[in-house]
C-alpha cells in the first residue's frame, strides 16, 4: 500500500507539473498587448476552453498532490 501511494504521488506530481508547464503566461509583452483587445472583443474560446480546462486541472492534480502527501508523510511516519 504504501508503495502504490508513493506511484500515485510521482503520477500526480508529474502531472501538476505537465499542466502548470502548458498554461499560457499572463503576461504576453507587447504582442499580447496589441493583439489583446482583439482577442476579447472577438472571442478565442478554443484557446480559452483549453485555458479552462488547464485551469481546472491544475486544481485538481494540486488538490490530489496535497492530500496524498499527507497520506504519504503518514503512513511513512506510522
Amino acid at each position: 500500500m504504501d508503495t502504490a501511494m508513493k506511484i500515485l504521488l510521482i503520477i500526480f506530481s508529474l502531472g501538476l507539473i505537465a499542466a502548470v508547464l502548458l498554461q499560457k503566461g499572463k503576461s504576453a509583452g507587447l504582442s499580447g498587448a496589441i493583439t489583446g483587445g482583439a482577442e476579447h472583443l472577438f472571442g478565442k474560446q478554443k484557446a480559452r476552453g483549453l485555458d479552462l480546462f488547464l485551469q481546472r486541472l491544475t486544481v485538481v492534480l494540486a488538490a490530489g498532490f496535497f492530500i496524498l502527501s499527507l497520506v504519504v508523510a503518514y503512513l511513512v511516519k506510522a
